[in-house]
């Protein structure tokens, strides 16, 4: 067992009790400041590091090795939860109702809290610098792209940056990552249908907008069958369809939204234009009218080819090679992570969480969703080694 190994067994109990507290003590994006409170009295105890807080309002973020020359390379974790009533039955359970950490963030920034105690021990041995960034708000927040607008890659500059994400669709302890495309840019849209509304017994005097809205649901869903290359990947989603006030009225206007998911930026903008065109000429077609909102969400996550590189060599070595998946799919999820990597190398990985069979295993997002306390290790592991092999090799 080397030192590194040494020490994380030490600090195991510590980062699983983190990791519990802030499971039962849940906060929403640019909410989290006990996250970020108890983050920081870790922080403090641990020699070699300048911390700074108030970062993206509640992101705290530490320096290893202040000045010291070489390169320098950023760890991440967020701390958000989501707004999800709890249905595990654990000592921990959230004390919030309606909040949860449902996406294992709490599992994230104990993993993250981990790797700066370990890395803090060796720190001579460590040719240069490394950044802890613990933000805020990447559940539909943008917290990442505040935190890069705050200079968080800057001063010093950030060479490289790397983060992890629990999933539960891999096995326990295997590492998935891949280069290029890894999650999906993300845009979510609002169409509001006008129609004519009236009396539920003369449908014939009226424009019904449920109706129309139920065709615009069903044409929406030929973007992804009929008008993208089977080989690329698209998902349109209708999240929401709201309208009406009682079974004897047509209601004058309906409300739908949801989301797109692309990953390559052309397939992006062709389909933003085909949400927009499917929605108003379908309900023209019908004699109602389509107000078509479109934002911009999260970009796609692109992993640079040599950082993900650098994360399977570290996993074959630290984790076994037959642990390691260079195979695992894109995912359709969004994240902000995507801000940082566009501005310096990155790479986001996937830590594996997954027990049980697959089919019944909890997803993310879902209210029985836990990270599991036996992952930290190998997170702490892949955190301190990837850090340790990009300082002093560059790759």
């Amino acid at each position: 067992m080397n030192r590194i190994d040494n020490l994380i067994k030490e600090v195991l109990p510590t980062i699983t009790a983190l990791r519990h507290e802030i499971h039962a003590n849940p906060e929403l994006g640019f909410e989290e400041r006990e996250t970020a409170r108890r983050v920081v009295e870790h922080l403090q105890k641990l020699p070699n590091l300048k911390i700074k807080t108030g970062v993206a309002n509640t992101g705290v973020v530490a320096l290893l090795n202040e000045g010291k020359p070489g390169r320098c390379v950023a760890l991440r974790a967020d701390m958000d939860c989501l707004p999800i009533l709890e249905e595990n039955d654990v000592p921990y359970k959230s004390n919030v109702p309606g909040k949860m950490h449902a996406c294992g963030h709490d599992g994230h920034t104990a993993t993250l809290v981990g790797a700066a105690t370990v890395l803090s021990k060796i720190a001579d041995e460590l040719p240069g610098q490394v950044k802890f960034v613990f933000q805020p708000a990447e559940e539909g927040g943008g917290g990442g792209e505040v935190m890069c607008n705050e200079g968080v890659l800057e001063n010093p500059r950030v060479d490289a940056i790397f983060a992890l994400h629990g999933w539960p669709q891999l096995d326990m302890g295997v590492i998935g990552v891949r280069g290029g495309p890894s999650l999906a840019a993300t845009n979510p849209w609002e169409i509001t249908i006008h129609g004519v509304g009236g009396h539920a017994a003369y449908p014939h005097k009226c424009i019904d907008p449920i109706v129309v809205g139920a065709h615009i649901v069903t044409a929406l869903q030929t973007i992804a069958s009929r008008s993208t290359d089977p080989l690329d990947s698209v998902v349109v989603t209708v999240g929401k369809f709201h309208a009406g006030t009682a079974v004897n009225i047509i209601a004058p206007a309906a409300e739908l939204a949801g989301t797109i998911r692309t990953l390559r930026p052309e397939t992006r903008t062709k389909t933003i234009a085909l949400v927009r065109q499917v929605a108003e000429q379908t309900a023209a077609a019908l004699g109602a009218r389509a107000d078509v909102r479109i934002r911009d969400g999260y970009p796609a996550v692109i992993n640079d080819e040599q950082a993900a590189a650098l994360v399977v060599d570290v996993a074959r070595e630290t984790v076994g090679a037959k642990r390691v998946d260079t195979a695992v799919p894109p995912s359709m999820g969004g994240e902000d992570f995507a801000y940082y990597a566009q501005r310096v190398p990155g790479a986001f990985w996937r830590l594996g969480v997954g027990t049980g069979e697959p089919a019944k295993r909890p997803q993310l997002h879902q209210p029985t969703y836990n990270f599991p306390d036996e992952a930290l290790a190998d997170g702490v592991r892949m955190h301190c080694e990837i850090a340790k092999r990009f300082l002093t090799t560059g790759r």
